[in-house]
């Protein structure tokens, strides 16, 4: 079989030229590109379907709807992942892809780039489920990485040649400019909830920027009251269900803070509050290691404490920020202080400075200023 390019209404088709019987036949088939900026890929895609043809004999054919064979990738997801991601995998699959491509009842084999794309297309348009227009770049990429898991398994399993998901234009992704609180309105925070059950939670967040996991993670063999270390090992999340693990983000996360006045003082509270209660609720009272928690013991939702924490805000009067956001303000405030992203990538417990300096290299503004002032002096005498 050979290949060639055509341009037909706008847009790039694989005209494929074959011989049977002794006769020669030509097969369009449309690559879904339009013309403009687009040959490479276009090329590329007509060296693939070339290759495939050749393959082609090595391939199982099956009917099975598309949609189905998605419901097995999810079930082996179950399997491989842990509960938080697959939470996250269960709840995009069954809300938005499943519905779609049940409608359209395509099947596993007659999946193209075509098919493919206008889905992302009406995503981005109209994937919102409350009707009120498209989803964000970052959610369209968790849509397409569960196709792309799916097709990936496909391909393992001889049912497909290729995974068609790397033919696909996605949304470019922006920036999320991130909120946060400087040293006096954390200050006027804490005086206005102080007497509120999420301070203690709020005010060691903001002190160690502590992801919301690890606050809720945090459990008594967490905290070193005689050598004064504060160590993050256990976390707490949550896409459907809170989901309790022995272990950290990555690597990284698992890390040390110095215990300071200010924070031990607060989990000598929590200690002796947790007793009162063990002997208030007796029997009824739900015995567990961690930190903070309801009354009774019962653990709290980490949604509640964002939610929770909103309403604090619009109580009384604060500017509005996410919960995750008081993480930011640590930041913040290190790099105010003349510390560097090394040093917060360090205490942020992040994988790499890479996206330390993705997520704050912006607030890094008055390091720069100085650096830039010093060369300026040296290059042209200005001091």
């Amino acid at each position: 079989m050979t290949g060639s390019l055509q341009i037909k209404n706008g847009k790039y088709y694989m005209v494929l030229n074959s011989t049977e019987n002794g006769k020669r036949k030509q097969k369009w088939l449309s690559t879904g590109l339009p013309e403009k900026g687009n040959k490479r890929k276009a090329e590329q895609m007509l060296r693939e379907t070339l290759r495939q043809h050749e393959l082609q004999n090595g391939i199982v054919k099956s009917d099975v709807l598309f949609a189905d064979y998605i419901r097995l990738w999810l079930a082996d997801a179950k399997r491989k992942v842990d509960p938080v991601t697959y939470q996250g995998y269960e709840v995009l699959t069954n809300s938005q892809i499943l519905p779609y491509f049940l409608q359209s009842s395509v099947k596993l084999q007659d999946i193209t780039t075509d098919i493919l794309q206008t889905y992302i297309d009406e995503k981005q348009t109209y994937g919102r489920m409350d009707g009120k227009g498209g989803l964000s770049p970052s959610s369209i990429r968790r849509h397409k990485n569960i196709l792309n898991q799916t097709l990936n398994k496909a391909v393992k399993e001889k049912l497909l040649l290729s995974n068609l998901c790397q033919f696909l234009d996605l949304p470019k992704t922006e920036r999320y400019q991130s909120s946060y609180y400087s040293a006096a309105q954390l200050q006027r925070l804490f005086e206005a909830i102080r007497d509120e059950p999420l301070y203690p939670l709020v005010r060691i967040t903001a002190m160690y920027g502590l992801r919301r996991s690890e606050l809720l993670g945090l459990k008594w063999d967490s905290i070193d009251f005689d050598g004064n270390r504060l160590t993050i090992r256990h976390t707490i999340s949550q896409v459907t269900k809170p989901v309790e693990k022995d272990k950290t983000k990555n690597s990284s996360s698992f890390r040390s803070f110095p215990l300071v006045d200010e924070a031990k003082k607060i989990f000598l509270v929590a200690k002796e509050r947790e007793g009162q209660n063990r002997r208030l609720f007796k029997k009824d009272y739900r015995e567990n290691d961690y930190v903070f928690k309801w009354d009774d013991g019962h653990l709290y939702a980490p949604e509640y404490v964002s939610q929770k924490f909103a309403k604090l805000l619009k109580k009384y009067g604060l500017p509005h920020i996410r919960f995750h956001e008081l993480r930011h303000s640590c930041a913040s405030l290190l790099l105010n202080e003349g510390f560097t992203l090394k040093d917060v990538q360090e205490w942020m417990g992040h994988a790499d400075i890479k996206m330390t300096a993705d997520i704050y290299g912006h607030l890094d503004a008055a390091r720069k200023k100085g650096m830039a002032d010093k060369l300026s002096g040296s290059l042209f005498g200005v001091r």
